[in-house]
């Protein structure tokens, strides 16, 4: 395993180019996901632009009319939360990481009395319910579940036993109906699957996480993966001279060997949305904040959609949609110079023609 030596600014630039946003080189939606491993997904619209965000020419119907197309699949992965996912990959994901999900998932399961009987017959339900290619609403299952014994009231109760039946390999995302979700059968809506062993599959995710969202730690990719730090050092271990380390004080950090930083982060900047994997797929999210950022945005709050100069947060903004505009409101935690607000209003017109809309205002 390669040795290099990196300062944070190196970091900065490096991640810009692994997370493709410097370099956006993709044309489609399922290219983004398989590259990145799984997108983090609860927020749909959200994560349309971060996939967006990494393409050429890439407006929000596109990227919905490939998720309804089944050509990415949002469903649970790694921690408990939805993801986006390429098709071929979410047979091995789900082997590799569904356990660890069902096990921090244990807890609710106990309180709303869900057990290994009540999910086999949730199971069996659901899937009789959508065999024959039949999309339903999360409102139509709940339906199905009352309609034969299964309790599907209480929301929380049911989102429980629909995320199982995702851990499980039962269900997956169909094509929205309108603004609705559906689910659909895996079996019927992924025909393509890649078969790992368990080790091949922790080498592959491992491989994927520090290619894309390096340079990283153990413990960033223990909090992405949701994995144990254990199968972590064995899924960098296995990848051998693949990875190259560094060390920064007392953090190591891993990336891609073929990745090396080239120079400082430009000035490009970027309107982040919730939950992008440039800020959320790390524990120590300290390492992007512009310094004066660090006492204005919370680590929790780096979540939220943030506005980011040359590698850095610097603020945070907010989109309001109009019939036909779009006004963008920033909350910046310094002031900026001519070329920043220059590559700032280029962002805000990026995401204004990705909705298909007219950039009417950005304040202040």
């Amino acid at each position: 395993m390669a040795t290099a030596k990196l300062n944070q600014p190196d970091i900065v630039s490096e991640r810009l180019r692994n997370h493709k946003l410097s370099s956006p080189s993709f044309s489609k939606p399922a290219d983004v996901v398989r590259c990145f491993g799984a997108v983090q997904a609860q927020d749909f619209q959200a994560a349309k632009w971060a996939v967006g965000l990494r393409l050429r020419n890439a407006t929000s119907a596109s990227v919905e009319e490939a998720f309804n197309r089944g050509e990415l699949v949002r469903t649970h992965l790694l921690r408990p939360t939805w993801h986006f996912v390429a098709p071929e990959d979410l047979r091995w994901l789900l082997q590799l990481t569904a356990p660890r999900v069902n096990l921090r998932c244990g807890p609710n399961f106990r309180k709303f009395e869900l057990d290994g009987e009540v999910f086999k017959r949730s199971n069996r339900l659901l899937a009789k319910a959508l065999q024959g290619g039949k999309h339903l609403t999360r409102s139509e299952l709940k339906a199905v579940l009352n309609r034969i014994g299964v309790a599907a009231d209480d929301t929380v109760r049911l989102a429980h036993i629909l995320l199982r039946a995702e851990l499980d390999g039962v269900v997956c995302s169909g094509p929205r109906r309108g603004k609705q979700f559906t689910y659909a059968l895996i079996d019927e809506r992924v025909l393509e699957h890649r078969s790992l062993t368990r080790d091949e599959a922790l080498a592959e995710l491992t491989q994927r996480y520090f290619s894309s969202h390096g340079p990283a730690t153990v413990a960033d990719f223990v909090w992405w993966s949701g994995l144990t730090t254990n199968d972590a050092r064995r899924g960098i271990a296995m990848l051998d001279r693949e990875l190259e380390e560094t060390t920064i004080g007392e953090d190591v950090y891993w990336a891609s060997a073929t990745s090396a930083a080239k120079g400082r982060a430009s000035v490009e900047a970027y309107l982040l949305p919730v939950y992008d994997e440039y800020n959320v797929a790390y524990r120590n999210r300290h390492v992007v904040f512009d310094r004066s950022a660090v006492s204005a945005i919370t680590t929790w709050g780096a979540l939220g959609p943030s506005v980011i100069i040359g590698g850095r947060i610097v603020g945070t903004w907010k989109g309001t949609l109009g019939k036909d505009s779009l006004e963008i409101d920033l909350k910046l935690t310094r002031d900026l110079n001519k070329s920043e607000k220059l590559a700032l209003r280029k962002a805000a017109e990026t995401y204004a023609i990705f909705l298909g809309v007219s950039l009417t205002r950005t304040t202040p």
